[in-house]
C-alpha cells in the first residue's frame, strides 16, 4: 500500500518546478546600467562645465519668458535647494546610495530597473563630483544648479535623473516589478511552492 504522502511530496516538487519555470530568464542588465549612468553622469558634467563658463557672474538667459531663465547658482543643500546647512549629510547619503544600487547591480536582469536605476546612479556621481571638487571644499562643495523654473526652484541635470529613476522606480515597484525580472506574485508563489515541497 503506497503511503499517502507521496503525491503530496510529488505534487510540491511539481509546484517548485512550475514556478521556477515561470521566473523571467535573459542577460543581466548591468552593462545597460553602467552605460545609462555614464551618459547621465557625463551629460550633467559637460553641462555644469559650459554654463559655469558661460553664464557664472553673468545676467539669467530667459529660455521660456521669465518661467525658465538660465542661471548658475551654487547650491549647498540637496537637489532643489533643500537642507542648505547639511552638506557633508548629503554627501554621506549620495554616496549610501551609490553603494546600494551596486550591490543591486548583482542581481539586476530587468531592463526598466537598469535604466532607472542607472539614472539615479549617474545623477547620484554627478552631484557628488560637486561636492567632492567645488569650493569651499572636499564633501562641502557646493553643487552648480542652473535651470530656474518659476515659483518652483533651481536644479540641474543630476537633480532631472534622479528624479526621473525615482519616479520609474516607484512605477515598477507599483506595477510589482523586481530588480531579478520577477514581479512580486510569481516570487511569492515560488517562496510558497518551496516551503510546501519541504
Amino acid at each position: 500500500m503506497a503511503e499517502p504522502t507521496e503525491p503530496a511530496r510529488e505534487s510540491g516538487s511539481a509546484s517548485v518546478d512550475e514556478a521556477k519555470a515561470e521566473r523571467p530568464r535573459g542577460p543581466r542588465r548591468v552593462g545597460v546600467l553602467l552605460v545609462v549612468a555614464v551618459l547621465a553622469f557625463l551629460i550633467d558634467l559637460g553641462s555644469k562645465l559650459l554654463v559655469v563658463a558661460r553664464l557664472e557672474n553673468h545676467a539669467a538667459i530667459k529660455v521660456v519668458g521669465d518661467v525658465v531663465t538660465l542661471q548658475v547658482i551654487r547650491n549647498s543643500g540637496a537637489a532643489f535647494g533643500i537642507g542648505q546647512a547639511l552638506t557633508v549629510v548629503f554627501t554621506m547619503i549620495a554616496s549610501a546610495v551609490i553603494v546600494v544600487i551596486w550591490r543591486i547591480a548583482r542581481r539586476l536582469y530587468s531592463l526598466p530597473w537598469a535604466i532607472a536605476l542607472g539614472l539615479l546612479l549617474g545623477g547620484a556621481l554627478g552631484n557628488l563630483t560637486d561636492r567632492l571638487f567645488r569650493s569651499p571644499g572636499v564633501f562641502r562643495g557646493h553643487v552648480v544648479d542652473f535651470i530656474s523654473v518659476q515659483h518652483f526652484a533651481v536644479f540641474n541635470l543630476a537633480d532631472s535623473a534622479i528624479v526621473c529613476g525615482g519616479i520609474l522606480v516607484v512605477l515598477l515597484s507599483f506595477r510589482g516589478s523586481n530588480p531579478d525580472g520577477t514581479v512580486h506574485q510569481l516570487a511569492d508563489k515560488a517562496d510558497k511552492a518551496e516551503q510546501a515541497g519541504k
